[in-house]
Parts: structure tokens; C-alpha cells; sequence
């Protein structure tokens, strides 16, 4: 097993070790975030930093690197204060890859992939269409994370669209029968498959597998 030191990580040539970072730790939400300004210019943006924080309110964070480039989906939400977060289809991957290339402030990547915008229920912000799941959301606050001058923005969840089919009766959604992915660093999509499901862990119980039971 190879073994690196806080040392031999400094020392890497940046590429590699961002990679190395940025893939070690497993797979990732894969999310295209969906904004528009207020001059109605749209943009879309791939991340793989959503994280859940709480159900109730129902919240969610995402990363943002420092601001010190321009930075379309943080400034749209600052300006407008909605966003869309849009789970990625296996279909979309190449897509979805390219909405991280750097365009111009004034150019949308809905006009540069085959990615669909479309509206729902008069949200300001866009939904990527044929996304299997889709949220709608409102900016909440941000922390600045002081160790690397990146931001962490909460949102609140507005709107929920999923198909009834992906859905357990509990409420427990089963994200492979969606089809969708997983990042594996900056570059690499995985489709994740369920292996199983247990019941609540209770101290010397035995765990109970709960697939096909919810």
C-alpha cells in the first residue's frame, strides 16, 4: 500500500495531487447547478459538492472555490438569490463535463451542450430538462472557510421533482433506478448500484436487510 506524508502531498506537481485529493476520498454527488442574472442570461455548472444538511427545513450546502476569477453561478445567486440543482443522467455525462469549461461571462452553456433548460411553476431559476431529479432552491447564507478562502453556501429546498417510481413507501429514493451518476474526482462518472439496505442499528441486534421490504 503506498503511503503518503503531509510532505509528500506538498511536494506533488498540483495536477496530480488535486486529482489524487480529489478522488481518494469516494464517490460523489454528480449536480448541474442552474442559475440566471438579472439580465436573464442563464448559466449552468457542474459539482460534485452537494452536500445534505438537514430535513427539516430541508437544506443543502455546496462548495465554491474563491472568488478571486469570476464566478457565474455565485454571482447570479447573490443577485437573484435562486438556484436549481439537477441530479446527472448517465446520458448527460459529456454534457454535463463540459458546462466546467470557462465561457464568457455572456454565453450560456445550455447554448453550448445539448442540455435543455425548462421552467417550472414560475422558479426563477432553470431546471435542466430529462434530469431525473430536480430541486428547486433559495440561497440561505455562506461561511467562508478561512484555511482556503473557499465559500460554503446553504440553500433552503423550495421544490422537489422526482418520479413516483424511484420513491419507497418510507420516502427512501433508490438512485440507481434513476440512472443517475457519481463523480470520481474532477473527470470521472461512475453509475452506482444498489447492494443493499438495513433496518435502524440497535446495539447487539442483528442487522436486518430492508431492500425489498420498504
Amino acid at each position: 500500500m503506498n503511503h503518503y506524508t503531509l510532505q509528500d502531498l506538498t511536494d506533488m506537481p498540483s495536477r496530480y495531487r488535486a486529482n489524487l485529493m480529489n478522488s481518494c476520498t469516494g464517490y460523489k454527488p454528480c449536480n448541474l447547478l442552474g442559475t440566471k442574472g438579472k439580465n436573464e442570461k442563464t448559466n449552468l455548472a457542474i459539482f460534485n459538492s452537494i452536500t445534505h444538511i438537514g430535513s427539516n427545513p430541508p437544506l443543502l450546502s455546496f462548495v465554491l472555490r474563491p472568488t478571486t476569477v469570476a464566478r457565474n453561478t455565485y454571482q447570479n445567486i447573490k443577485e437573484t438569490g435562486f438556484f436549481t440543482i439537477n441530479q446527472v443522467h448517465k446520458d448527460m455525462i459529456a454534457d454535463a463535463h463540459h458546462t466546467s469549461a470557462k465561457y464568457e461571462d455572456d454565453i450560456s452553456e445550455f447554448d453550448k451542450t445539448d442540455l435543455i433548460s425548462t421552467y417550472r411553476n414560475d422558479f426563477f431559476a432553470p431546471y435542466v430538462d430529462k434530469s431525473p431529479i430536480q430541486l428547486g432552491c433559495s440561497y440561505v447564507n455562506e461561511y467562508l472557510i478561512k484555511e482556503n478562502n473557499t465559500i460554503l453556501v446553504i440553500g433552503a429546498v423550495e421544490h422537489l421533482y422526482l418520479s413516483n417510481e424511484l420513491i419507497h413507501p418510507d420516502g427512501w429514493v433508490q438512485l440507481d433506478k434513476a440512472e443517475t451518476v457519481s463523480s470520481i474526482g474532477l473527470d470521472g462518472y461512475a453509475l452506482p448500484e444498489v447492494l443493499n439496505r438495513f433496518a435502524y442499528a440497535k446495539p447487539d441486534q442483528p442487522i436486518k436487510s430492508i431492500l425489498n421490504q420498504s
